[in-house]
């Protein structure tokens, strides 16, 4: 009917103002204008009929329900690629040298690639952990400390490294997230220790056979004063973190490791423990005075020193971050043919790898491998064997 319309007005020329149509003739889709203009514009009913794949009718498609009508263009999808840094060589919560490639989403991180070896200090050469080494020479050896010695630096020596170690990780791990106030108390006690022999770190007092010299006079004393206090300290440390909320956002469900990979990966002390597997050196395999079954052998001296035994042994104690061991080798000489030093932070830093669930947060959140305890020193000197000629 329209183009009827249409068609008769093309033929009377140009409209006139007065000539007025009568609507019925008109289709809904056609508007006329009386201003010696016409124009067509579709509205929303006649375009909707026309959405989506025009098809002719039939009985089948008459059924088909048309999709809703949508006049703008679907949004181009585009890949985000996450972000990815460098996390070091140098920073403040590496607490060391190491360097971390990330690939972050947001605060998350989604892979870690892991750089060691760029803190390397010669420690199989230094020997800064003696009691392992002190064990496998005395193995050697074929002897056996005093049992003084052994209990001075087993008990004594042993245990309050253990404690200073846990008392730097908890602390300084507060510390990245936020909290500074445990971090000034606990060393505050941690201190109090260092005056059998100065040290900050350790006391480098163990020595094949024994311990360097007699403790001081009066140290018991202090020892047992510092334990009474000490228990004051730790109640009011757990009262700061452990219920605090920011300390349980960036650490609940974070880095969590399986029982199965702690095994694959070879994890030791507190690790593996927390993933649920009861292994602790000093009761599996006890070490000096925690056994009693080792006998007592003379050695004889020679000017040019001792010549052991030719042979090998692998010697491990339960050091604070793990199991450390210590493999030597005799080769009939007064000096080891070979040295090979297993760290425990090693193996836990290889793990973080291969971690998807982790936080970080520059500012305020330390790196993975924080709350897995390990140590830069360990990752760059002591998975390693040196030849000592």
């Amino acid at each position: 009917m329209a183009g009827t319309v249409l068609s008769s007005l093309s033929k009377l020329g140009r409209p006139s103002t007065k000539c007025i149509l009568n609507s019925n003739m008109v289709s809904p889709g056609c508007t006329v204008l009386q201003n010696r203009q016409k124009q067509w514009q579709p509205d929303v009913e006649w375009t909707e009929q026309y959405a989506g794949a025009v098809m002719y009718p039939s009985a089948i498609t008459e059924k088909w329900v048309p999709p809703p009508w949508n006049d703008k263009d679907a949004p181009m999808e585009k890949e985000v690629s996450n972000l990815t840094i460098n996390f070091g060589p140098q920073h403040p919560a590496a607490h060391g040298v190491l360097r971390l490639v990330l690939e972050l989403s947001g605060e998350s991180v989604k892979k870690c690639d892991s750089h060691v070896g760029l803190w390397h200090r010669e420690t199989h050469r230094v020997q800064d952990l003696p009691q392992a080494y002190s064990l496998a020479v005395e193995k050697l050896l074929n002897i056996q400390a005093p049992p003084r010695g052994s209990e001075v630096r087993l008990i004594l020596f042993g245990e309050l490294t253990r404690i200073m170690n846990h008392i730097m990780v908890i602390t300084t791990h507060a510390l990245d997230i936020g909290a500074m106030t445990p971090f000034f108390w606990m060393f505050e006690e941690r201190e109090k220790v260092r005056r059998v022999s100065g040290a900050r770190m350790h006391a480098d007092y163990v020595r094949p056979g024994g311990v360097h010299q007699d403790m001081p006079l009066g140290l018991m004393d202090d020892i047992y004063e510092w334990c009474k206090n000490f228990s004051i300290r730790i109640d009011e440390v757990e009262e700061m973190l452990t219920n605090n909320r920011i300390w349980k956002n960036r650490t609940v469900d974070i880095g969590v490791v399986s029982a199965e990979d702690a095994l694959n990966y070879g994890f030791s002390g507190v690790m593996l423990r927390d993933s649920g597997i009861k292994w602790d050196l000093r009761k599996s395999q006890p070490y000096d005075e925690m056994s009693m079954e080792s006998l007592i052998h003379h050695f004889k001296l020679y000017t040019e020193g001792y010549q052991v035994t030719p042979g090998s042994t692998y010697t491990a104690v339960e050091a604070p971050k793990g199991e450390f061991g210590v493999y030597l080798m005799s080769d009939g000489s007064s000096r080891p043919y070979r040295c090979k030093i297993k760290a425990p932070g090693f193996a836990h830093l290889v793990r973080g790898t291969h971690e998807h669930n982790c936080v970080l947060s520059f500012a305020l959140q330390p790196p993975p491998q924080a709350s897995w305890d390990s140590s830069e020193v360990g990752t760059d000197d002591l998975p390693t064997s040196v030849l000592c000629v």
